[in-house]
Order: structure tokens, then sequence, then C-alpha cells
């Protein structure tokens, strides 16, 4: 790679860093509420709401088209985060 084309890598790779520090920030917000919505439910099969998951997926696909992204990029990134909070709601919820 010539020195010019690795400058400008560079450059680029720092923008990507500066924009993963906000994406930690925006997922510890939205982790705050996903613990505050668990507080609220009382048994764990109320943890996965198929047609919520459904909803917001279809959100995500028309939000995409619309902005010009890859809408596979976005189901797949959703589809994990929202698996991640499952995950995590199971492992952290409490019988009342």
């Amino acid at each position: 790679m010539s020195p010019i084309k690795q400058k400008k890598l560079n450059i680029l790779r720092k923008k990507l860093d500066l924009l993963d520090n906000k994406l930690i920030g925006l997922i510890k917000q939205r982790t705050n509420i996903v613990k505050d919505v668990l507080k609220l439910k009382e048994y764990k099969n109320q943890i996965v709401d198929k047609r919520r998951i459904s909803i917001i997926l279809k959100n995500i696909k028309k939000k995409s088209i619309k902005n010009k992204i890859d809408p596979k990029i976005t189901n797949r990134v959703w589809k994990n985060m929202i698996w991640s909070y499952i995950d995590f709601e199971r492992r952290n919820f409490k019988k009342k």
C-alpha cells in the first residue's frame, strides 16, 4: 500500500474508532433501559416477544432502505443485538 493510501486508511480507522466509542455509550444507555424493562417482567416467558421482534426488524428494514443502507447489514446487527439482550435478560431475570 502506498504511503498516501496508508495515511488515508489510518484517518478512516480513527474515524471508525471515534464512532465505536459513541456506539459504546449508546449501548450503555440501551442496557440501562433494558434493565428497567426487565424489572417490570414478572415471568421469564415475558422476555421474548416474537411479535415485537418482527415489528422491530420490519421497521429497521424500512429505515435502512430509506437511508440507503444495506438492509442485510442492519438486519444482522439488530438480530444480534436483540438476541444478546434476550440472553442478558434471561441471565439477570429474578423471580419476584
